[in-house]
């Protein structure tokens, strides 16, 4: 894109997306990477999240093993959007949250260490707000990876293999949520994370290799802030399919240019009866439409009745919640 005119910062921020080394000088072997320092690197990254262009350094996770999530909803009257968002965003569980075009137009993520703690969550924010909330639970993924290819790339990414939850063990939580905050931009980053939590750093390190191993750690890299990089034309795109049919119409979505999301979720009868869940990120809204039009060429999702919920305003895009925090009221 015409903003990174740098190649350096380009690579940084598209080859570094996922596959973030795990080792005692992370930053070292990026920088040997790209031909540049280790200083230099850092730099440049402390630059970039100064800048808003990228969160952090650091993980997402899989969804419903390390912790709990849900989709979420409510449909806030025009003089109350501010004041509700507010309300949203004060939980420190909701990690993402967006103003969409339509009369349920506060949309959010919820997370927590458990579902109790997203049940908890959703049922503040309705009494808060007075306002009904729609609770719409993953189902199963078609992709999750959200990436941002500065460089225009749109090929799909395989379909997700099921995280091992075997591999979990206690103390896990507290180093995911480590992840979650952004490892430190400092030399050895991971050294950091353990004398936080009283562990050394090869300790830190073996679980965060077995974490990605099991997939339960679903990407470690640069977490990029895809307004910020020039995809301001954000769609979620929901298509009202039966269970059945989302078996063959989930992973064709999946695999359509421009579609960085795709998963199944549980409806709410009589109320939203959408099924199926896409997004669409692109430089501008005409371009999103054209990703959606060529979808809807497929044979599974022809004649599909569907809505395009463009965002018009993000409030909050942050880690998820997977370790507890002091108790609300």
């Amino acid at each position: 894109m015409h903003r990174f005119a740098d190649p350096l910062d380009r690579a940084l921020l598209d080859d570094w997306q996922r596959n973030f080394p795990i080792s005692a000088r992370p930053f070292m072997a990026l920088a040997q990477h790209l031909g540049t320092s280790e200083t230099d690197v850092i730099a440049r990254l402390r630059a970039k999240q100064a800048a808003g262009q990228i969160t952090r350094v650091g993980a997402t996770v899989a969804p419903n093993t390390i912790a709990a999530s849900t989709l979420a909803a409510v449909a806030a009257p025009e003089a109350r959007i501010e004041e509700v968002a507010a309300i949203i965003g004060s939980e420190p569980g909701v990690n993402h949250s967006y103003l969409r075009e339509n009369v349920w137009n506060l949309w959010f993520v919820a997370t927590g260490p458990d579902r109790a703690h997203v049940d908890a969550a959703l049922a503040r924010i309705g009494r808060r707000s007075g306002l009904r909330v729609l609770d719409l639970p993953l189902v199963r993924p078609f992709n999750l990876d959200l990436g941002f290819s500065l460089r225009g790339e749109t090929g799909a990414r395989p379909a997700p293999m099921p995280p091992d939850i075997t591999v979990l063990r206690p103390g896990d939580r507290a180093i995911v949520q480590a992840l979650m905050h952004g490892l430190p931009l400092v030399e050895r980053p991971y050294a950091e994370i353990g004398a936080a939590l009283g562990l050394d750093m090869d300790m830190v390190i073996a679980r965060i290799r077995a974490l990605v191993r099991a997939r339960i750690i679903a990407r470690l890299g640069v977490i990029v802030r895809h307004r910020a990089l020039g995809w301001r034309a954000n769609a979620m795109v929901v298509w009202d399919l039966p269970h059945d049919a989302i078996t063959a119409a989930g992973p064709a979505l999946a695999a359509q240019p421009g579609v960085t999301l795709c998963y199944e979720r549980s409806p709410v009868e009589g109320v939203w009866p959408y099924r199926l869940y896409s997004m669409i990120h692109a430089r501008s809204r005409a371009e999103a439409l054209a990703h959606l039009d060529q979808a809807t060429t497929r044979p599974e999702l022809q004649g599909v009745p569907h809505r395009a919920l463009f965002s018009s305003h993000c409030f909050k895009q942050t880690g998820a919640l997977v370790a507890r925090e002091r108790a609300m009221t």
